[in-house]
């Protein structure tokens, strides 16, 4: 279709939306602005289109457990639960991003990676997955990204090509798909897989001092993988694999851990980096910043009711603590709004108050009524200010501010580059100098095998060429991997 035949996007009152990519800021790397309507009307329409379950990461499973600093991190954060010896109770969760609850554990999918520590200063979530990067650097792209994802609304079935036809036309995909194609696309289990906050995060010390962190979860039990063919054949056998082997290990007492390591970057050093830091596509170096240990979460006590404990379980990167805040990330900061917005319709406007989500420490809320409200309201007044010896702010238990400074007009651009920047360097540095000779061509194999899968002409024409930006000797294997599969089919 010609562009002049393209018709316009708008919002749901059709008026004419400005753009499907850049959210608006204030400059290239300010926060995102409340008054960005159609970014609002995107999230709140996406997070209200499935009743009940979870929109995405809706099939998955978790466990309580602790989490134990082992090393001193504290010129880093005064978050509470990262102080020298610190024992934090904990709620983990693991789940597909695309599927239903009913889907097998063993599809081809990121993996999410879900915590909730009951600390000492309320409750702090750090909502990850099982890869260091993501699809998109926008969340004015995520809802578009994930119904490329799901089943289409003619036929009802998931599609390779939509997929095909989303990821070709956004590259900043391509160091995620490099994962999601490759060994870790499929772990062996819950157990056999790392987890990463994958957004940056900021950190203030008790003396004020601000850095940049990125959170990495190894796990304790190895990085182990299914192979498709082992998949395909799980899927069918025991399509509930990975959640029957966390509750079985736990209840063996063989209890899962997770060492946790941060890698830390001076507050001042990110305007200047090689890779833009807030990017949600692009990893830092570990030669750059090295890992730095924190602790150990280990889980081991089962939940003694699914739907109470998992189910209504709530995560929502909003839930940060004294020493702990938010970067430029566009995608974390689209995350703050989202999260607690779909809990509201999911599960109600008090889903707080749930014994998963309950902090362990009092609250002191203005917050009342409303639907499934079971705890009166603490005040003895339900306003803010007041002169009754009603809860009031107190800025001190922060400490410093956490933030960066702000200047300029209000855009819809992209983050401005850094001098490595590009969409295709990183993921094709995984495929050279991380892969071995045996995971590349399971690489191949499984790009080739996907693509083959009622993708049309035009698609895979995008997908081989997207390969070769990539790695051009990787993008010439796939193309003949395909070109070989079509023709054994007579196409």
């Amino acid at each position: 279709m010609s562009e002049a035949h393209v018709p316009y996007t708008t919002n749901n009152a059709g008026v004419p939306v400005e753009s499907d990519s850049d959210s608006l800021t204030a400059g290239p790397v300010g926060p995102i602005l409340l008054h960005d309507h159609y970014l609002i009307e995107k999230m709140a329409q996406f997070n209200r289109e499935r009743v009940p379950e979870r929109v995405v990461h809706a099939k998955g499973g978790g466990a309580y457990g602790v989490f134990q600093v082992t090393q001193d991190v504290s010129r880093y954060t005064r978050a509470d639960l990262f102080q020298p010896g610190k024992r934090t109770e904990m709620l983990a969760r693991f789940s597909t991003v695309a599927g239903e609850l009913g889907t097998p554990d063993s599809w081809r999918d990121p993996r999410g990676f879900a915590l909730k520590f009951y600390t000492e200063q309320g409750n702090y979530d750090l909502v990850g997955n099982n890869t260091p990067v993501f699809f998109v650097r926008d969340p004015i792209k995520f809802q578009d990204f994930i119904r490329s994802q799901k089943r289409r609304p003619d036929t009802h079935l998931r599609d390779h090509d939509m997929q095909w036809d989303f990821w070709t036309l956004s590259p900043e995909s391509a160091h995620m798909v490099t994962w999601l194609m490759g060994d870790r696309g499929i772990p062996r289990s819950w157990r056999h897989m790392n987890g990463y906050g994958s957004h940056t995060y900021q950190w203030v010390n008790a003396a004020g001092e601000r850095f940049w962190v990125k959170y990495h979860f190894k796990t304790d039990q190895g990085i182990e993988f299914l192979t498709q063919a082992e998949a395909d054949r799980l899927a069918g056998e025991d399509p509930d694999a990975h959640l029957r082997d966390l509750y079985d290990a736990i209840v063996a007492g063989d209890h899962p851990s997770w060492t946790l390591y941060v890698q830390v970057m001076p507050f001042d050093d990110a305007w200047d980096y090689r890779f833009n830091p807030f990017d949600l596509t692009k990893v830092w170096p570990h030669g750059d910043h090295p890992l730095i240990e924190v602790g150990r979460m280990t889980l081991n006590r089962n939940p003694d009711n699914y739907h109470v404990h998992i189910e209504q379980a709530a995560f929502e990167p909003s839930n940060l603590v004294p020493g702990i805040g938010v970067s430029p990330d566009k995608m974390l900061l689209g995350r703050i709004f989202s999260y607690p917005d779909t809990h509201r319709y999911r599960i109600g406007p008090n889903y707080a108050q749930l014994p998963p989500n309950r902090a362990h420490v009092p609250v002191h809320s203005y917050a009342k009524d409303g639907p499934m409200r079971f705890d009166a309201a603490r005040a003895e007044v339900p306003y803010a200010p007041n002169s009754y010896g009603g809860p009031a702010a107190r800025p001190e238990l922060w400490g410093a501010p956490l933030g960066w400074d702000v200047a300029g007009r209000m855009v819809r651009e992209a983050y401005p580059l850094h001098r490595e920047d590009d969409d295709w360097g990183q993921a094709g540095t995984m495929v050279r100098q991380v892969l071995d000779d045996a995971a590349r061509e399971r690489l191949v194999s499984n790009i080739s095998g996907h693509l083959l899968k009622g993708v049309s002409a035009p698609v895979l024409a995008r997908a081989v060429r997207y390969w070769r930006n990539v790695d051009q000797a990787l993008g010439d294997r796939i193309a003949a991997e395909v070109d070989g599969g079509r023709a054994a089919d007579g196409r």
